[in-house]
């Protein structure tokens, strides 16, 4: 019971640390602000984590942790190609800001100098690249796309959902939802050969 309940605390640590690192920065933020936010005392967060840079780490370990398992979903869907591309490309859409890509854009940044992070990273990268090339050529398979380079095209294709994610959060006003969705698709279309409104 009190090894469930340390679990359940830790797990509500890592998610208030996450919120407060994606609303500060990982640069910005200190433990205090954490232990604020949490309703708990420094003690009680470093008697968790013992270490500032321990704690971002597996906070940013946590949040990846949850979108690997939303990658997961996608790829255990008994859904069309068709199907899971779009769901995927719902997943990783910057059209609305959210708390978790300013996670991943100041983690990526961070990453050039915590190699922690950046293994974290790359992680989610290689594994977000390897889901959208299988759902690629499954639909290269079974005729639903025309695609010579699948490997190519999900550089491309992930490539600029990251670029508009930091347009999108860096300079908000730039660039509306709409016009975000209409360049992810049309270039996922022209990528695969297909009509930009089946996306």
């Amino acid at each position: 019971m009190t090894q469930g309940f340390s679990r359940l605390r830790r797990e509500d640590l890592l998610k208030t640390a996450c919120e407060v690192i994606a609303e500060q920065g990982f640069g910005h933020t200190r433990t205090v602000d954490i232990a604020r936010a949490a309703g708990v005392s420094q003690a009680l967060l470093f008697y968790h984590f013992e270490t500032k840079d321990g704690l971002f780490a597996q906070a940013f370990t946590y949040a990846a942790r949850l979108h690997l398992n939303a990658l997961g979903d996608i790829e255990r869907s008994t859904g069309t190609p068709l199907d899971r591309l779009r769901t995927l490309l719902r997943l990783c859409s910057p059209a609305i800001p959210t708390e978790g890509w300013r996670l991943w854009i100041d983690a990526w940044a961070e990453a050039m100098r915590s190699s922690e992070l950046e293994a974290i990273s790359r992680r989610i990268d290689s594994q977000g690249r390897l889901l959208l090339r299988s759902i690629i050529e499954s639909g290269v398979d079974c005729g639903e796309f025309k695609c010579s380079d699948p490997d190519a095209a999900t550089w491309r294709i992930l490539g600029l959902i990251d670029g508009l994610a930091i347009q999108t959060h860096v300079h908000s006003k730039v660039l509306s939802r709409r016009r975000v969705n209409v360049l992810i698709r049309t270039a996922a279309a022209n990528e695969l050969g297909l009509a930009v409104e089946n996306l």
